[in-house]
């Protein structure tokens, strides 16, 4: 009996000779890019060069990748903005949020099928980022070195407390 191998078998490699599972591939079928003749043989999987990117996809606006972690005293906020110069970001902070926003040119045209891969992003892009707790926004601070973006944004410590003295007048 010759039965197909499961697409989770034919992904990991797995050979065994009792399979129950349907194909993945029985339901549906793989779609093609008008214009492209392309044929992929089940025996030997091939890489498929991407279509190129439609006009109305550069239109979109990208949201920007961070990592936020804490110290002790400072919530930090790191973000590769490679290719955009520091002047051209833009850093808004309040006691509970911040939001980056800034845009990436591309610096040579080229036509989509002339393109093998095109992964990077190219036009404006926006993050907001919501605080786990409040920070002091005056003392607050960004850099950067390298194409990372480094903002450094101070704890406000609620426990500390402060006595006035009240003037006669």
């Amino acid at each position: 009996m010759n039965m197909k191998r499961s697409f989770f078998d034919r992904l990991s490699g797995n050979t065994t000779a009792d399979d129950t599972f349907d194909s993945f591939d029985d339901e549906m079928s793989v779609p093609t890019t008008p214009g492209r003749k392309e044929t992929r043989s089940r025996a030997s999987e091939t890489t498929v060069r991407p279509a190129p990117l439609d006009d109305d996809l550069a239109e979109m606006e990208g949201q920007l990748p961070v990592d936020v972690h804490q110290t002790g005293s400072d919530l930090i906020i790191r973000a590769f903005v490679a290719g955009v110069r520091p002047d051209e970001l833009s850093i808004s902070i309040s006691r509970d949020r911040v939001e980056i926003g800034g845009s990436r040119m591309e610096r040579e045209q080229v036509s989509g099928p002339d393109y093998f891969t095109r992964e990077l992003f190219w036009g404006s892009f926006t993050r907001a980022i919501m605080l786990p707790q409040e920070v002091d926004v005056e003392a607050s601070s960004a850099s950067a070195k390298d194409g990372l973006l480094t903002i450094i944004l101070p704890k406000l410590d609620k426990a500390r407390q402060t006595k006035l003295r009240v003037k006669a007048g």
